[in-house]
């Protein structure tokens, strides 16, 4: 399968050999028995994880036009890292970036896919009843947080900009690859910011969310990460960059 595709998933890994096998056969399941989404393909990228996570990946089962690519990361970088690789060597038309807990289900994208949007954003914020298990409440104090101190610093007027579930245009996914620079959590963020500055247009969507133990996210210390890299975006935003 070469040349473009109708559909891309990015799938960020770190050390996930022991959910990626589920993980992948209900995205490729779905994948499969969506005609409109064929031929599609769904991207790992494995970010210099220490565990079988690139080997499970690439033991992957086949499924009816989709393919199954891994990217590995010569070393651990973050989330924003992964991210940017997948979104570079995507073929899609319509480019999904998913979290391998699968924390929203793949099948969510058809409420991204209606909205029209060149990026559409997955929100746990618009319909908090469609959250079916809460995050701890020291994550969702973190989180309101970090959403209040975006809107003081006039990032974004979306209510939840850190939901794991994005779907982008594909030569905008592509282009933004190519010009996003933050490599950790907070890669959302610059995300949001070129593709406003680009005249993209951008939509939060409610979706259906279920907080998945083992996170990989630690509220101090990504906090405090996250909210010098939004004072880095605003900074390069004031100086045209």
């Amino acid at each position: 399968m070469s040349g473009q595709l109708n559909f891309s998933v990015v799938v960020p890994a770190y050390n996930e050999e022991h959910r990626l096998p589920a993980t992948l056969a209900r995205i490729g399941g779905y994948l499969a028995q969506s005609a409109s989404l064929l031929p599609a393909e769904i991207i790992v990228v494995d970010d210099g994880s220490t565990d079988g996570t690139a080997a499970v990946a690439e033991a992957a089962g086949a499924f009816p036009g989709v393919v199954v690519r891994v990217i590995r990361l010569a070393r651990n970088r973050g989330k924003g890292a992964g991210v940017r690789a997948g979104l570079e060597a995507s073929r899609g038309e319509r480019v999904l970036i998913s979290d391998a807990d699968l924390a929203t289900p793949i099948e969510e994208v058809e409420a991204l896919l209606a909205s029209g949007a060149d990026l559409a954003v997955g929100s746990r914020a618009l319909r908090r009843e469609l959250i079916a298990r809460r995050q701890p409440p020291a994550r969702d104090v973190m989180g309101r947080t970090f959403n209040l101190a975006l809107r003081a610093l006039g990032l974004t007027r979306l209510q939840d900009t850190q939901c794991g579930f994005k779907l982008l245009e594909g030569s905008l996914a592509r282009r933004l690859a190519g010009a996003m620079r933050l490599d950790g959590f907070a890669f959302d963020i610059e995300m949001l910011a070129r593709a406003e500055r680009a005249g993209a247009t951008i939509a939060e969507v409610p979706v259906r969310w279920r907080h998945v133990d083992a996170s990989r996210v630690r509220p101090l210390r990504h906090g405090v990460q996250m909210l010098r890299d939004a004072l880095r975006v605003r900074l390069w935003l004031w100086r045209g960059r």
